[in-house]
């Protein structure tokens, strides 16, 4: 393969030079130098390396100077087409020709009246090739003066409104002004040019005339690309766009083409390429949807989107530009929830898997909130005129037909609302009971301090202890913490009873992973009943009262014996009992580790053993069990070492395994083999044919059983070491 890809490369530069050479000889000779051009196009469209090598032996720079110097107008065709097309196939090749010296010599091509149209053609060609996708381009093209003439070009090719496309001249001029049109967009956008732009604002009147006076989609389409792409993320030209009535000539336009589409699907095609250009007109200010309010593009935008020929991309245009007409804009507002718009937007969201057109209707509905809410209030104070006031106590009357549709957009506004406000709850609710743990943390600190004073201090007895432990305890209990649960929990069942029972199971989950995120012992209790009946105050008592101290895994160093509040741990465990069951509290989880909380599931020796050690908190009795465990397994391992030999090297155990073994453990010893004569002709006749390939010549004769190729190796290095030893 690498083989021909050399070979074709040298073919092709081959070819190059030779046809360089062609050029350069053949100057009397245009046609010869029209087909030199075209061949080169063809090697460059084919191979992306020949334009590089086109340009190091200088073709670039030959073929621009042959544009300019030639007489012949279909030399200078072909010239420019060439350099266009090797320009738009490589970079490299793109900013060798992007010179402010070329777009001067475009120009004079463009401004000469001599030129015909195909020649003109090729100009703006190039000029769309060195502008499209760089900015160096651009500057250049505005520089030099160059879209001053495009501009012109704009205004002067086609002269009529009504285009005979048919007649071969109106037909090619119509091609120089689309190519203009196309090079003008590349002009302002990609990257987006704002003094370009400014520049070309000044064709909006003119836009404005071919789309009132010529609505075919040869004319509007390349208009509207040519308007979108130039007011595009550009409050300045969009203010003046709006100022010379372009918004005003594109709803009319809108309005007559979503007439036109009942009968024929090119309009309502066309109907979407100019909601496109209004929607870039409004979006980064909505304010100028008020505009769009006289001619009531909403219904007309609603009626579009029933279409059943459009494609999901189409309609997520169209919800797009309903989003931002009514976004600030309560008239456009009214007008959708007249012509039944929450209806298709909630259809929308329920049959669509397009994520980006759920999201256009979400945003839709979510800018129709107030609306929705004063309509459903059944507020009849609404700044409109008499008519549409009449017209809303009509669809009050009327409410009872549409009560469905009202309780889906209900249930949709409620879900936004809620997946607003969902992350700031979570939040609170963390450090709430951050704050809160560590509190009572503190509480039971102080309590193990003065068992600890009454243990040394020759306090009271046992009995006293153990009758003055509740009283403690209850000095430690967090009134705040127990009475902001309570508060939380009765704000939450209010909340669930209110939603509906997704978004209720979606919350109570989230509260079950804010309250569990403290403890790891609590993603594992799954099958506990008791757990499953706990309230939300239990749950956060009992895990404050429960949380044991933090401990290192697998450490074999345990508490010292001393410690009080070791000693008194179960005191104080039954004590917590009893004081939370005296105030009604449910029963309480004593479980106090994974191994506790994993009693009823179905275990074995491997993963009982495997769930002590992935835990952080062990109890007593399980901490015991693993660190006798890990003790047994350690000096098991002990002992199996010191009775095993270790061996470091896979080829010395190879070898050992191969030995054979006599009773005794006395290794037996290979009997060892004569080399016989006839051996001793093989390896001198193997060595004189082969070298020293001693497995090659081990396995071409016939040695005697046990051979190796290190024996034959060493009984011919014995053989040529001795005096007066000669090969057979």
């Amino acid at each position: 393969m690498e083989s021909e890809d050399t070979k074709k490369t040298q073919e092709m530069k081959t070819d190059l030079n030779l046809l360089l050479e062609c050029l350069k000889y053949q100057m009397d000779n245009p046609f010869s130098q029209k087909e030199a051009l075209v061949t080169i196009h063809s090697i460059c469209q084919q191979n992306s390396n020949a334009g590089v090598y086109f340009r190091e032996i200088g073709g670039l720079v030959f073929v621009q100077n042959l544009a300019k110097s030639s007489e012949h107008s279909m030399v200078k065709e072909a010239a420019l087409y060439t350099l266009g097309t090797i320009a738009e196939k490589n970079v490299y090749c793109q900013q060798t020709l992007c010179t402010s010296e070329l777009f001067e010599d475009l120009i004079w091509f463009l401004s000469n009246n001599d030129s015909n149209t195909n020649l003109k053609r090729m100009s703006v060609y190039v000029i769309l090739v060195l502008v499209s996708n760089n900015r160096t381009g651009q500057t250049l093209v505005r520089e030099t003066g160059c879209i001053k003439i495009l501009s012109e070009l704009f205004r002067a090719v086609l002269s009529k409104y009504e285009l005979n496309l048919s007649d071969k001249n109106v037909f090619q001029s119509y091609q120089l002004w689309s190519s203009v049109c196309s090079t003008l967009c590349v002009c302002v956008n990609n990257p987006q040019n704002d003094e370009n732009q400014s520049l070309c604002s000044s064709l909006f009147p003119h836009a404005n005339d071919w789309l009132i006076n010529c609505m075919i989609p040869e004319i509007i389409r390349p208009v509207c690309s040519f308007i979108g792409l130039t007011l595009a993320n550009n409050t300045h030209v969009q203010k003046y766009f709006i100022s010379v009535g372009g918004l005003d000539v594109l709803s009319q336009v809108l309005v007559q083409l979503e007439s036109d589409s009942h009968e024929t699907l090119s309009s309502a095609k066309l109907a979407v390429v100019v909601t496109k250009t209004v929607d870039a007109c409004i979006a980064d200010n909505p304010t100028f949807g008020e505009v769009l309010s006289k001619y009531h593009i909403v219904s007309k935008l609603l009626a579009l989107l029933l279409h059943e020929s459009l494609d999901s991309g189409e309609k997520f245009s169209i919800i797009l530009t309903l989003g931002h007409c009514t976004e600030a804009c309560e008239e456009n507002q009214y007008d959708l929830f007249k012509n039944n718009g929450l209806p298709l937007m909630i259809q929308a969201l329920t049959e669509s898997q397009n994520e980006e057109l759920n999201k256009a209707a979400t945003f839709v509905l979510y800018n129709c909130k107030k609306i929705t809410e004063k309509l459903s209030l059944s507020l009849r104070e609404y700044p409109f005129d008499e008519d549409e006031a009449e017209q809303l106590k009509d669809i009050n009357m009327k409410e009872k037909s549409i009560e469905e549709y009202w309780k889906k957009a209900k249930e949709i506004l409620h879900r936004i609302e809620q997946l607003e406000r969902e992350g700031n709850e979570e939040k609170i609710q963390r450090e709430k009971y951050k704050d809160n743990v560590s509190s009572v943390n503190i509480n039971i600190q102080n309590t193990s301090k003065h068992l600890h004073a009454d243990s040394f201090g020759g306090g009271p007895k046992a009995e006293d202890k153990d009758k003055s432990q509740p009283r403690k305890l209850q000095s430690c209990k967090p009134h705040g913490f127990i009475s902001k649960a309570g508060a939380n929990d009765d704000q939450t069942k209010t909340l669930l009873k209110s939603a509906n029972p997704v978004n209720a199971c979606y919350r109570q989950s989230g509260q079950n992973k804010t309250f569990c995120k403290a403890n790891s012992s609590c993603s594992q209790n799954s099958h506990a009943e008791t757990f499953e009946k706990e309230d939300s105050l239990s749950q956060s008592s009992d895990r404050v009262f429960k949380h044991p101290n933090p401990i290192v895994k697998n450490s074999k160093q345990q508490l010292p014996l001393t410690d009080p509040f070791t000693l008194c741990s179960d005191i104080i465990n039954k004590e917590v009992i009893n004081f939370l069951s005296a105030d009604n509290c449910s029963k309480m989880f004593k479980y106090r580790c994974s191994g506790c909380i994993a009693v009823g599931k179905s275990l074995n020796s491997r993963n009982f053993s495997k769930l002590l050690h992935s835990c952080q908190y062990q109890c007593d009795r399980h901490k015991v069990i693993v660190e006798a465990e890990d003790k047994y397994k350690s000096e098991l391992r002990k002992s199996l070492i010191c009775n095993k030999k270790i061996l470091l090297t896979p080829r010395r155990r190879q070898q050992l395994n191969n030995e054979p073994i006599i009773s005794g453990g006395i290794k037996k010893r290979k009997i060892r083999k004569n080399f016989t004569e006839e051996e001793v002709n093989y390896l001198f006749s193997g060595v004189k044919k082969m070298g020293n390939h001693w497995n090659l010549i081990l396995w071409s004769f016939p040695f005697q059983q046990g051979r190796k190729s290190v024996d034959l190796a060493q009984k011919y290095h014995k053989l040529t070491k001795r005096p007066n030893c000669a090969a057979p």
